[in-house]
């Protein structure tokens, strides 16, 4: 098959959770021990960080991909759900796999995948393993897909494991409280390897996390142990926007610039030297401190990481994020809130297997709305997004697909005015 025939065929032929949702789920990691099995355990081939985490665990994912590249290593990067190519899921040094590469392994296994009837995301973890195997990659960053104790991704055994936070986001599968989440979270965590926890939330949370830690030998960390952030502003290194970032570490002050411009990343950061720290610690990858500086201030070069308050237009100045659940939105509306602008659009869409009325209650009731319909099969309808805004007293117009509202709120804006492009990974998939 061409490459476009592969992807055809992975699409249509194997259950995809971020085209048709819940009916994708595999609760159990048969087909993914049966895949690596059949493909000789590519997973043992090289050193892996596995970061699991309901928001952040892309973003801190580049961060470490970045500063391992910086240090020389050749370096994976797994991440989900792409936004634009298949192949962004698969990254060896910031390059994406090769078409022919994607093509080859499908044909190669094709008549296993139609023996066991793996799902998309299993198929493409398994694709992604062999891969780094074959490269010879000297250290792998895999990023869960959903949860952790079940995902395709856990049969890695990780120099590190990460947890960067915990929220009431995929309920259905992974619970009802934050501590049900917490503990399907904490299914990454590996006997006798360190994990790093990236954020406090609670007693309740935190037991959950030290209980299975203890009874794995695994030791656990806190971000918070030994980093503490001072302050932050928005500047540009030789042209590139990012944050100076003044970091206090074990009682010293170290200053960073991170090329990343959300303020919800300043947590993300932590988490990641935090995790830089732990494996340099525990002598399990060694990383020198220019290349910590030089991995940070070159994340977006480095890996291509999209879509976390990626600026895609001026006058009127043009924001995107994924942010698409209650924590993540927080991050979002607090950023905007601290802008300056004439007037707020907000350009909005959703999926229908999202809580999407925890997120409305959070947007701005003085924006100018936009409500759209991001083109796969979860996406929720305008219309009824539209009316279930209303109730929290959000008006605005209703379009069947993103770029017409993209082009409404375009044409509607002055040069002073603020767009916001967001509410579902796919609405943003959509505009870049």
């Amino acid at each position: 098959m061409s490459y476009q025939d592969t992807l055809n065929y992975l699409f249509s032929q194997l259950p995809m959770f971020q085209r048709i949702g819940p009916a994708a789920y595999k609760a159990n990691l048969d087909n993914t021990h049966a895949l690596v099995n059949h493909l000789q355990n590519p997973e043992k081939a090289f050193k892996s960080i596995h970061i699991a985490g309901t928001n952040g665990k892309g973003s801190v994912a580049h961060m470490l991909a970045s500063v391992m590249q910086a240090q020389g290593l050749k370096t994976g990067l797994a991440t989900s759900p792409h936004l634009k190519d298949f192949r962004e899921r698969i990254k060896i040094n910031g390059e994406k796999i090769r078409e022919e590469d994607v093509s080859d392994f499908v044909n190669q296994h094709r008549p296993f995948f139609e023996k066991i009837k793996p799902s998309f995301f299993e198929m493409t973890i398994a694709m992604t393993f062999d891969h780094f195997a074959k490269q010879r990659v000297d250290v792998a960053v895999i990023e869960t897909g959903m949860g952790g104790r079940l995902d395709s991704t856990n049969v890695l055994q990780p120099e590190l494991s990460v947890i960067t936070n915990i929220g009431l986001d995929h309920t259905r599968f992974l619970g009802e409280t934050l501590a049900m989440i917490a503990r399907e979270k904490a299914g990454i965590i590996k006997p006798d390897t360190p994990a790093l926890i990236g954020k406090r939330q609670g007693a309740e949370v935190e037991s959950v996390f030290n209980e299975v830690a203890a009874s794995l030998n695994a030791p656990v960390h806190y971000a918070d142990e030994s980093f503490t952030l001072i302050g932050h502003r928005m500047t540009e290194n030789r042209g590139v926007p990012g944050m100076d970032v003044e970091i206090l570490h074990n009682g010293k002050h170290q200053s960073f610039f991170l090329d990343l411009t959300g303020k919800y990343q300043l947590e993300n950061l932590l988490t990641a030297l935090a995790a830089i720290d732990i494996l340099k610690k525990n002598e399990r990858i060694e990383v020198s401190d220019r290349a910590k500086e030089e991995g940070l201030s070159s994340v977006v070069q480095s890996t291509g990481i999209q879509g976390r308050w990626q600026v895609i237009g001026q006058n009127p100045l043009t924001i995107c994020d994924t942010a698409h659940n209650r924590e993540g939105m927080q991050y979002v509306t607090e950023q905007i809130r601290h802008l300056s602008y004439s007037k707020l659009r907000m350009v909005i869409g959703m999926v229908e297997d999202k809580d999407t009325a925890t997120v409305l209650s959070l947007l701005p009731e003085d924006a100018a709305y936009y409500f759209c319909r991001p083109s796969v099969t979860r996406g929720m309808d305008a219309k009824k997004l539209a009316s279930d805004a209303s109730f929290w007293n959000l008006r605005g117009s209703v379009f069947n697909n993103v770029p017409a509202a993209l082009d409404r709120a375009r044409m509607e804006a002055n040069e002073q005015d603020l767009i916001f492009v967001g509410g579902s990974t796919f609405v943003v998939a959509e505009v870049l």
